[in-house]
């Protein structure tokens, strides 16, 4: 059976094998797919496409208006711009940033000059972590940056921007928790009532007045509000919309719908990083609420029964009509559903790991059988 793939969702994979750990919600394209043998993939190979000293990738963001402007951080390369797809990239934070350890970046949807970037890759791997200092930003798509404060936070994991306001960004710190701030980094307030292992978070453009972010619930008591979790008050408070016995406790990348702020998918493992090694497997699945988080769907068809590798990115490409969902995980292998996510298709086997570093080191042993 063919599958409806266009050059467009190619590139768009392209990116999420990049990307590590975005919750993405997808633009609407407005155009056309057309069918694609799916034996066709077989003969594509990965190539890389640098900056070659710009180091492992662990943060990338585009420009919805400009297909092929894209950025890139990196744990020890600092900042990186490329305005064609690639082929050449400039890096933009050398004489501006302290440090060339980067965690994330977001590009604000009102306002594409005005750029944030969370310093400190994530997350936390022991003695060889390099941490960050804060926040930065450029209101000159990256010719100049300004340092926003947040020194102490050292490893943020994602920075989501209000779609109408570029002065209201929330902050993700990995085992720092979630901050925000409403004046464009001049002051910033913490929220206190969720687990700080802060991994995900993000505004839908279709429902600013929420927002969704994730925090396991592996690693706290069941006092503490975790798993994933929304906020109507801009983070001042919030609830978990999974439940505590979720099939997924170690929740981490997520995306909402952009025109369907009810149809909701979430990712990750069934315990924490620390049993992997002991498993030799995360045991990862995927799952769709259609109802905005009362109900869960786990979804299984076509992936296998158990999921050795963590799902640790995500993206979703939707246009007129339809979208598309990527998943992939710390092997590197890519899957690929047009239907809602209850069919699946493994796609792409075997290239750079999607993943937390010291993830796939975990689950890196060879010829161990996984324990379930």
């Amino acid at each position: 059976m063919s599958t409806k793939i266009s050059s467009v969702r190619a590139w768009f994979l392209s990116i999420l094998c990049l990307l590590l750990l975005a919750p993405v919600s997808g633009q609407s394209q407005g155009y056309a797919g057309y069918e694609v043998d799916p034996a066709l993939f077989q003969a594509l190979e990965w190539r890389n496409i640098g900056p070659f000293r710009g180091g492992r990738v662990t943060a990338v963001a585009g420009h919805p208006e400009q297909q092929f402007t894209y950025y890139m951080g990196a744990t020890g390369g600092g900042v990186w711009k490329t305005k064609n797809g690639g082929i050449s990239w400039e890096n933009i934070s050398d004489g501006f940033f302290n440090t060339g350890t980067i965690g994330a970046i977001s590009v604000a949807e009102s306002d594409r000059n005005v750029i944030y970037v969370g310093t400190g890759e994530s997350p936390i791997r022991g003695v060889s972590t390099s941490h960050g200092d804060g926040v930065y930003k450029s209101t000159d798509a990256g010719e100049t940056w300004q340092h926003m404060g947040l020194t102490a936070t050292r490893q943020i994991s994602k920075i989501t921007i209000h779609p109408s306001n570029p002065d209201i960004i929330h902050v993700a710190v990995e085992v720092g928790g979630f901050l925000r701030t409403t004046d464009g980094g001049k002051t910033w307030t913490t929220t206190d009532n969720i687990n700080p292992d802060a991994h995900r978070v993000f505004i839908p453009s279709n429902d600013p007045n929420k927002l969704y972010g994730t925090a396991p619930t592996t690693n706290c008591g069941p006092e503490v509000t975790a798993g994933f979790c929304v906020s109507s008050d801009g983070g001042a408070s919030w609830k978990s919309i999974t439940p505590r016995d979720f099939r997924i406790g170690y929740v981490d990348p997520f995306f909402v719908h952009p025109k369907d702020p009810n149809l909701l998918f979430v990712a990750g493992a069934r315990t924490g990083p620390g049993t992997w090694r002991k498993l030799h497997t995360a045991d990862a699945r995927v799952a769709r609420s259609r109802d905005g988080g009362k109900t869960w769907d786990v979804l299984s068809g076509g992936l296998p029964d158990h999921i050795r590798a963590n799902i640790e990115g995500m993206a979703m490409d939707a246009w007129s009509g339809g979208y598309a969902l990527f998943a992939g995980t710390t092997d590197g292998d890519i899957f690929y559903s047009e239907d809602e996510g209850e069919h699946w298709t493994t796609i792409i086997k075997g290239i750079g790991p999607v993943s937390k570093s010291h993830h796939h080191v975990n689950l890196s042993l060879e010829g161990e059988a996984a324990h379930h």
